[in-house]
């Protein structure tokens, strides 16, 4: 039975590394708690009040408020240097020149502050100090005193204007993140008060220091004020702030918030930083904007939002880091999920109509009772983990954009709407395929090598091809189904290993084909992207393939339908490239008859090429792990190499005796090398080489 410590007083109590999953923490009261790795899976922390006990509060306020005084009165020095303005003793330019400066490069630092932060306005104090010092030392021929003077008043203000900066707007910052707008208010008015009092007792003459002091400190307080609403341009002030802030307040570091509830708890000044949050809820949670996020997707201030309001409407977050995330019953219509990271989110209930989801990550993810009329899934990341039941949707599209010079965004259905389950139904296939994408078309010998190895390494496995897309330009998609709870990456990674293996062994034979060049291999392979040369070059494979037909029904009533299957050859017949049955016999007639044309040898302990051949054609029909279609393409070759035979001085002849030792070579490289045509290849093709005169 899960604790229950539902209303109670639970300030400052160490629940640290203790398995608390489904306890019920609603409306206690756990400021200062602290939950640091803890299991606290499907826990109930709705009303829950969380943050800093009374004494952590008043402590920070009070160090806040002395940190503003202080930086109050530190705000005199650098106004002080603008008295010199009014300095009546006219003998003294070098004063008026001072002052004048300073007031004009304060004024500067103000403007580069407010408009690009006080990270900017560090730089203009650095600036400033270079040119402080590059002036006194042009001045100390002329006058060292000057110079010197000029430095140390640039280098002066500066350094207290930037450190006086930080300090209240820090101190603000930090009342603001502990105790909300009063303390903001009152930090402020404390830093301002200390300001004027020290001003007024020191002289009379210095009102100019005080409108000075007064006028920083009210800068400084704003800048505080402005990072804590969430102005990017100060927000490591804001950072700070909140760390500052949430010293002693209640502690979720590193724990496991899997499935937790939230709903309505006050969080101002809680640690979450490396929480597992996924599914955490968020909804309608106060204050957690000053919480410490570190390491979790609340560190996007907009995901934050997104999580306590459920109300994303017609936002972007286009790559955004949504893992785990919370949404259910939220508002997403026309929101922009492209790129968005969305596995193992739950979207239960929520709207999702007209939102685009272009590859969005969803593995994982929880559609059920979802709303998605309009919303459009272009290449979005799928899998059988990804829940769609009960989904409520009319039509969706599968482009973003249209097609050129169409309005066509692949609506799905083509017409009409769809039926209640038809949507789920159309993504069944997706979910238990695994999609394997060619860049450069397909070779079909490697792949159907590939794809019998793979099946064979994965025996207890029942793999079978889905569908063939040609989407043009040489890109063909072949989608592979796979039964539930098979290991989808390891089965892709298989086949993609064994296809670059293959394609090495039948790309030796292409390129003595084609000469070693390897742009017609690139052409080859994108020309057999044609669902026609598919055909032909599977002819000679028994196997069962479905290909895309892209015949529809307007209701998508039975999407069996939407395809039809091809069987490309049958068990006892073989085919050749064009489909018709080949005669083995007929070539092998053929080729003893070129042989026969050769003198035999001289020697009879001695075989010369004749006799050669007569053994290469004996081992090439016996094999029987060479396909028909390649025995044959082998048999054509030692007739050429008779053919060479005939006049091995020539040219030509011995050119085409090369090319055909070369197709040999590639054809017997995909099979073991421990069968028997392989190792009688590697020693007669080397025999044959010398009587050829091929060295």
């Amino acid at each position: 039975m899960p604790p229950d410590y539902s209303g109670q007083n639970l300030r400052g109590r160490s629940f640290k590394g203790q398995n608390l999953t489904g306890a019920n923490f609603s409306k206690a009261d756990i400021r200062g708690a602290n939950f640091s790795d803890a299991i606290l899976k499907d826990a109930d922390f709705t009303g829950a009040k969380a943050g800093l006990q009374q004494r952590w509060t008043t402590g920070l306020l009070i160090v806040s408020w002395l940190l503003s005084g202080l930086s109050g009165f530190s705000s005199l020095f650098p106004s002080a240097f603008l008295t010199y303005i009014f300095d009546k003793n006219t003998d003294k330019t070098q004063n008026l020149i001072i002052g004048i400066v300073c007031l004009i490069l304060l004024l500067v630092f103000y403007i580069i502050t407010i408009r690009k932060g006080l990270t900017a306005g560090l730089g203009v104090v650095a600036v400033a100090f270079a040119f402080a010092v590059a002036f006194a030392g042009a001045g100390a021929g002329a006058g060292a005193g000057a110079g010197a003077t000029f430095t140390f008043a640039v280098a002066f203000t500066f350094a207290f204007a930037f450190a006086v900066a930080f300090a209240v707007a820090g101190a603000v910052a930090v009342a603001g993140a502990v105790a909300g707008a009063f303390a903001v208010a009152g930090a402020g008015a404390f830093a301002f008060a200390v300001a004027f009092a020290v001003a007024g007792v020191v002289v009379v003459a210095f009102a100019v220091a005080v409108a000075g002091a007064g006028v920083f400190t009210l800068f400084s307080a704003y800048t505080g004020w402005r990072s804590l609403a969430g102005n990017e341009k100060d927000a490591w002030v804001r950072s700070f702030a909140v760390a500052f802030a949430a010293t002693g307040g209640t502690s979720f570091r590193s724990a496991d918030l899997t499935d937790v509830d939230f709903t309505g708890a006050i969080l101002r000044n809680t640690d979450f930083r490396n929480a597992n949050l996924t599914r955490t809820r968020f909804y309608e949670v106060k204050k957690l904007d000053f919480a410490r996020v570190d390491n979790t997707i609340l560190i996007n201030l907009a995901v934050l939002n997104l999580l306590v309001s459920c109300n994303g409407r017609k936002k972007s977050y286009i790559g955004a880091n949504l893992k785990g995330a919370n949404l259910i019953c939220a508002d997403l219509k026309e929101a922009n999920l492209r790129n968005a990271n969305i596995i193992e989110a739950t979207f239960q209930g929520a709207c999702l109509e007209w939102a685009n989801l272009t590859l969005a990550q969803a593995i994982g993810t929880n559609f059920t009772s979802a709303k998605m009329t309009g919303a459009c899934v272009e290449a979005w990341n799928i899998e059988s983990s990804t829940r769609l039941d009960n989904v409520d949707c009319r039509f969706i599209y599968l482009l973003e954009h249209p097609k050129p010079e169409t309005d066509d965004s692949e609506r799905r259905p083509s017409s009409g709407e769809f039926k209640s389950g038809e949507f789920t139904k159309l993504f069944e296939e997706v979910l238990n395929t695994v999609d394997l994408i060619f860049d450069n078309g397909i070779d079909w010998k490697a792949f159907v090598n590939a794809f019998q190895t793979v099946q064979d390494q994965n025996e207890d496995t029942e793999l079978a091809l889905q569908s063939i897309e040609n989407k043009g330009d040489g890109v063909v998609v072949v989608k592979v189904g796979v039964p539930d709870g098979a290991d989808k990456e390891k089965i892709h990674s298989d086949f993609s290993q064994n296809y670059q293996l293959a394609l090495q062994a039948v790309e030796e034979k292409y390129k003595a084909q084609l000469q070693a060049k390897e742009n017609e291999i690139v052409i080859y392979r994108q020309q057999s992207g044609e669902m026609t040369e598919i055909v032909r070059l599977l002819a000679n494979k028994p196997i069962n393939v479905q290909v895309d037909n892209k015949v529809e029904n307007n209701n998508m009533t039975n999407s069996n339908d939407a395809s039809r299957k091809i069987e490309i050859g049958s068990v006892g017949r073989d085919f050749n490239a064009s489909g018709q049955a080949l005669n083995l016999g007929d070539i092998s007639g053929t080729v003893t008859n070129t042989i026969n044309e050769l003198p035999a040898s001289p020697e009879p302990d001695k075989p010369g090429i004749k006799e050669l051949l007569t053994q290469l054609q004996a081992v090439i029909e016996a094999d029987t792990n060479l396909p028909p279609e390649d025995k044959a393409e082998a048999l054509e070759q030692v007739k050429a190499l008779a053919e060479a035979g005939k006049s091995p001085q020539e040219g030509a002849m011995q050119k085409a005796a090369k090319t055909a030792i070369k197709i040999l070579k590639g054809t017997i490289s995909s099979l073991p090398s421990a069968t028997k045509l392989v190792e009688q290849c590697s020693n007669l093709l080397p025999l044959i080489s010398t009587f050829l005169g091929l060295g």
